[in-house]
């Protein structure tokens, strides 16, 4: 069911006042916030921000996103230690300076942010809300090291395989303590019909072996002499800003992507990304790991493409019925997929409106207000 939109966080005193609750979302260290230099955590953060939460991360270049009250946690060279070690007192700084006396400081991806600032503001209730597997993270590996994290902290994940990864060798009794708050998406009211989309497949994501990059590129080339009239684009880099490093991985895939007729556009700025998703035919997510979310799928649906995802991790939930869960490898396998809806318009209109009405099971509104009563949840508690 869908909820009320909510924009704003709010609590309700024991006099029946109501006053804005005072959040601060902290970013782990290397996830930017600006237009040119955003990953899906801080993308997920503006678009879950109210008018008066606080979002701390590194220091940008240019305007931030336009959730929330965007402060800059600068590192010094003082206390010495590790670079996480510097962010993490610089972020407890900041929130001393900016945001004096928070409801809720609410950390993304790291307990070891988490810990830190739970004994750093022992009488502030932490949400830590994860957004990749716990158990390749720094003090939630094990089953003890997780149970430990319950007991000194909140605990939210944005898919339930994530959740399940966290509860993974718990007691039963921590289930109620681990909540799932999901990504959401903008869902545009109208989008391009199927039978005006360009005649593009689009693979848009980390240029990374993990999401399958080259496994696209392979699956085109076998499939592309029999398509003619098609268009194979992969939007990315190695990392989400524009200057991304030219990885070893990505200097390999060019010649092959080249060979292939595979157009490699580069990182581009989310906005960009969307408008690209919403003109093309088909959009492809061929990644080897397990996803912890796919909020590139999610995306996709949303904007009305023929989605052909891989079924690991979270994204049998999250796509559903709305894609193709095709697995990826053997790449002949992939290849079969998208030349059948290739060559099947019918198809990829039945996909693409299957697609829109699963995305709305993740729309915004009801997004915010998951995790807004999670949040309220968190500072009754």
């Amino acid at each position: 069911m869908a909820q009320r939109p909510v924009r704003g966080h709010s609590l309700i005193h024991g006099s029946g006042t109501v006053r804005p609750m005072r959040v601060v979302t902290v970013l782990p260290r290397r996830e930017g916030y600006s237009p040119d230099a955003v990953g899906a955590i801080g993308l997920q953060v503006t678009a879950m921000a109210g008018p008066d939460d606080v979002v701390v991360g590194m220091p940008i270049t240019g305007a931030p996103l336009p959730g929330g009250r965007f402060v800059p946690a600068v590192v010094g060279w003082w206390p010495p230690g590790t670079t996480l070690w510097r962010y993490a007192r610089a972020v407890g700084r900041a929130i001393r300076r900016d945001t004096p006396a928070p409801d809720l400081i609410e950390v993304h991806n790291r307990p070891d942010m988490a810990l830190f600032l739970a004994r750093r503001f022992p009488r502030i209730p932490i949400l830590l809300v994860l957004h990749n597997d716990p158990q390749g993270m720094r003090f939630a590996r094990t089953p003890a090291a997780r149970q430990a994290l319950l007991g000194r902290v909140h605990v939210a994940a944005v898919s339930h395989w994530l959740r399940d990864r966290f509860l993974d060798g718990l007691p039963d009794n921590c289930g109620a303590r681990v909540a799932f708050s999901p990504n959401g998406t903008a869902i545009p009211a109208t989008c391009t019909p199927p039978a005006a989309r360009e005649r593009v497949v689009m693979f848009a994501g980390r240029v990374v072996a993990d999401k399958g990059a080259d496994l696209f590129v392979q699956a085109w080339a076998a499939i592309r002499a029999a398509h003619p009239g098609w268009r194979a684009v992969m939007y990315g880099a190695d990392r989400f800003f524009a200057h991304a490093p030219q990885t070893p991985f990505i200097a390999a895939l060019r010649p092959q992507a080249q060979a292939a007729g595979v157009e490699m556009m580069g990182y581009r700025p989310h906005a960009d990304v969307l408008t690209a998703m919403g003109r093309a035919a088909i959009v492809v997510m061929p990644g080897r790991w397990p996803e912890p979310f796919g909020l590139s799928a999610l995306e996709a649906m949303a904007a009305g493409a023929a989605l052909v995802s891989a079924p690991y991790g979270a994204l049998a939930r999250v796509v559903g019925d709305g894609g193709l869960l095709v697995p990826p490898m053997p790449v002949e396998g992939l290849a079969a997929a998208l030349s059948g809806l290739m060559a099947a318009p019918e198809e990829r209109a039945a996909l693409s409106a299957r697609g829109r009405a699963q995305a709305r099971c993740f729309d915004l509104p009801q997004a915010r207000a998951i995790r807004h009563r999670v949040r309220a949840a968190c500072v009754g508690a």
